[in-house]
């Protein structure tokens, strides 16, 4: 498996509750906290986080000009 690249190290600071769960899910899978952060922040992207990629991409594609009209949308 091939390891992925790597952003340079940044400085989070989280309340002292979410970081003693995230290190008690870290001793629990034999993981890193990194580990732990990386999925947490993988799963929020894909949940409500793709919401608003979505739109901002919507809102770029608008602003390109790559848009429908409506009215052709629904002739077809």
């Amino acid at each position: 498996m091939t390891k992925p690249i790597l952003s340079d190290p940044i400085t989070l600071r989280i309340p002292e509750d979410v970081l003693a769960d995230i290190e008690t899910v870290a001793q629990a899978t034999e993981r890193s906290r990194s580990w732990v952060i990386v999925r947490a922040l993988r799963a929020y992207l894909q949940q409500e986080g793709a919401e608003i990629l979505a739109y901002r991409r919507g809102l770029s594609e608008v602003a390109a000009g790559e848009v429908e009209d409506l009215d052709e949308v629904l002739k077809t």
